[in-house]
């Protein structure tokens, strides 16, 4: 596993992170120690969360296994932002930023997150509340480093200038769903962050799954797919042209002799401007074949190939989840 520098901040992360979205529900805590095991031992060291995993189950596995285990270089990603409101997926008033960030730290047992992600964008909050909110928690000593997830550039922009104006340093990061089913960050967030040495951690990577190949022929019944909580955040890659380019992946795949999701997790991580890439599974045998497979590169010919089949078609972030 490769490490390389999260923009222009002083910490490296490995170009593959440990998601943890299952964990909690569909993920023991058995199963998630595993994972953990396994991911450090493979050299990695971003593990990424959020307060509504789980309803914060997922954190409190983490807050455990980092008590547990030694491994005090592995960074922790969270974010906060999500709503339970019905009419509001996101809420950025400073009372909730506060109150998950707080709530976040205690079941990780921790004084202080390495990366906090503030998540979606609340219309409702104005700009200068959140990055007031924000740097108010770098300044307390409550996160080392500010991130964005899911936020379009014109927002990301907006708020990097005041968060800069605010605590004289820059966002470290902005985090978006990134793979070869959802493109819509090279329209111009990676430019972007290119331009302002922000980094980019892209989610995933496996089309939520949909690149493994496995849905070609129908929805497994031991697949995320298949349950009800998180069959509608699979079927997003369920359309026509998503399936010519899980074709393709399964073409190439069978021509390199190795899995579907070989490729589709060799060719985010060899896309320029991509700092890390975060993966989630279920179990420790799935999370164990992702692992395997970290040494393939992809031959250039076949590199564009998946390029031109997959070309842009969405407007994400722009246009939300």
């Amino acid at each position: 596993m490769r490490e390389q520098r999260l923009g222009n901040t002083g910490v490296h992360v490995s170009d593959v992170g440990l998601g943890t979205l299952t964990w909690g529900r569909d993920t023991d805590e058995h199963e998630a120690a595993e994972q953990f095991e396994l991911y450090v031992a493979a050299g990695g060291n971003l593990v990424d969360t959020s307060d509504v995993y789980a309803e914060g189950a997922a954190q409190e596995i983490i807050g455990h296994l980092l008590h547990t285990f030694t491994a005090d270089n592995v960074l922790v990603m969270s974010r906060s932002g999500g709503s339970a409101e019905p009419n509001r997926p996101f809420n950025h008033s400073r009372r909730h930023l506060r109150a998950s960030l707080d709530a976040s730290l205690a079941r990780l047992g921790r004084e202080c997150l390495d990366i906090w992600l503030i998540h979606g964008r609340d219309k409702d909050t104005d700009l200068e509340e959140v990055c007031a909110t924000a740097a108010e928690a770098v300044e307390h000593g409550k996160a080392h480093y500010v991130g964005l997830a899911d936020w379009s550039p014109a927002w990301a922009a907006a708020a990097h200038e005041k968060f800069s104006r605010t605590v004289h340093s820059p966002l470290a990061l902005l985090q978006c769903e990134y793979s070869l089913v959802e493109r819509g960050i090279e329209h111009d967030v990676l430019d972007y962050a290119r331009t302002e040495g922000v980094a980019v951690v892209g989610w995933a990577p496996l089309g939520r799954g949909v690149l493994t190949g496995k849905y070609r022929r129908g929805t497994p019944a031991d697949s995320r797919g298949a349950t009800a909580h998180l069959r509608p955040y699979v079927e997003k890659h369920f359309s026509i042209p998503s399936r010519h380019i899980v074709d393709a992946v399964v073409a190439a795949a069978d021509g390199l002799g190795v899995a579907p999701l070989d490729v589709a997790l060799a060719w985010v991580r060899q896309q320029r401007g991509i700092a890390s890439t975060v993966v989630g599974a279920r179990s420790a045998a799935q999370l164990r074949g992702v692992l395997s497979g970290l040494d393939l590169e992809l031959p250039s010919e076949i590199e564009q190939v998946l390029s031109e089949v997959s070309a842009v078609h969405t407007v994400y972030p722009q246009a939300g989840l």
